[in-house]
């Protein structure tokens, strides 16, 4: 079958993937798509450590082929959104409702794939880029049939870390201000979750001018294009005079996290969601956070995806969550070369592979 390989120096199309059959409290999926996302990317720069040989994609969507001995909540023909997070549902921090904490859910990765007789290492629990994935059950998250897979294919990631940031991490209520820095897959579905929650100051700020219609489409009731002035903080405080309640950082850039901390009003929280190097550091001044400030890290929007995913979906539905607009462009994966050089160029918001 299909996919695509990272063997440590390139990632390629290949078409001689092998997978096993799934075992107990496993779902083997027929991918329909997959978005590509920046952690995709990082894996193939290095930014983000990760054994090779790996099969890529971490946000996906397909239909449940079979199911190992326990599965029951889905069964073969089910449409399913594939969530990243494998955790055990069985430790304290499961229990608590907090599955993103799971340590069972970090740094082990499977291998259920091989090629030529030698093993290959899923990606995030995940391994979308490929024609068939084997998953945990807790990850296939049924969903209707009538959403189209590219899109549904966006929830498993994107969405669930971009508004699951707002709803569940920095509980953003009604009548809030909301300052989002970068607007890529992430910093949009920040801005629509901001949106979705009822802030009524929500502010996007980004170095390409021409991502601020699709910002204001997404929620942004201003557009800051950081190109443009001499400083883009001061610009915010044009809008913000006395600072955010909430500001976002979807960059991954120590300076933009600064940034973001300093735009904040009293007992104001900084969000971080973009992922510098991993030994990079940030510096900010301890005596403005006398003020009741936080800076918050975020996994994967503090997600508890069963009930998250189903959630996204039936907002979808009733037309308050897009989607289908998030689909820039989509590529049979035998384009992944092009999918990967439109990502990197800023082309797209999020570009899907289908098989």
């Amino acid at each position: 079958m299909r996919g695509v390989v990272f063997d440590g120096k390139q990632a390629q199309v290949v078409d001689d993937l092998e997978i096993r059959d799934p075992g107990p409290g496993e779902v083997l999926v027929a991918i329909g798509a997959a978005g590509l996302c920046h952690s995709d990317l990082s894996v193939i720069d290095g930014t983000i450590p990760f054994p090779p040989p790996v099969v890529l994609g971490h946000e996906g969507a397909g239909i449940v082929e079979a199911v190992g001995a326990g599965v029951t909540h889905v069964e073969p023909g089910d449409h399913v959104a594939l969530s990243t997070l494998a955790n055990c549902g069985a430790c304290a921090d499961c229990d608590r409702g907090r599955p993103t904490m799971c340590r069972k859910a970090i740094g082990m990765p499977g291998r259920p794939f091989s090629r030529g007789g030698q093993p290959l290492f899923q990606f995030a629990s995940n391994s979308a880029f490929a024609e068939r994935t084997i998953v945990r059950a807790v990850q296939a998250v049924k969903i209707p049939a009538d959403i189209p897979l590219t899109s549904a294919a966006l929830i498993g990631c994107g969405v669930l870390t971009g508004v699951g940031a707002v709803l569940n991490r920095a509980r953003v209520d009604r009548g809030e201000s909301v300052v989002v820095i970068g607007t890529g897959g992430i910093g949009l579905n920040v801005l629509q979750g901001a949106r979705i929650a009822g802030a009524t100051t929500i502010v996007a700020v980004d170095a390409n001018p021409a991502k601020e219609a699709v910002a204001r489409q997404f929620g942004a009731t201003h557009f800051i294009d950081a190109s443009a002035v001499a400083d883009s903080s001061e610009a915010v405080r044009e809008i913000l005079p006395t600072g955010a309640d909430h500001a976002f950082e979807c960059v991954g850039n120590v300076k933009l996290i600064r940034q973001a901390i300093d735009l904040l009003d009293r007992h104001g929280q900084a969000i971080l969601l973009g992922v510098p190097g991993f030994r990079e550091e940030a510096s900010f001044l301890v005596s403005s956070m006398y003020l009741d400030k936080t800076i918050m890290g975020c996994r994967y929007g503090s997600s508890r995806p069963q009930r998250d995913i189903a959630l996204y979906a039936e907002l979808y539905r009733q037309g308050r969550l897009l989607l289908d607009e998030l689909v820039t462009e989509v590529y049979p994966v035998e384009d992944f070369a092009k999918a990967v050089d439109d990502a990197h160029h800023g082309r797209v918001a999020r570009g899907v592979l289908t098989f």
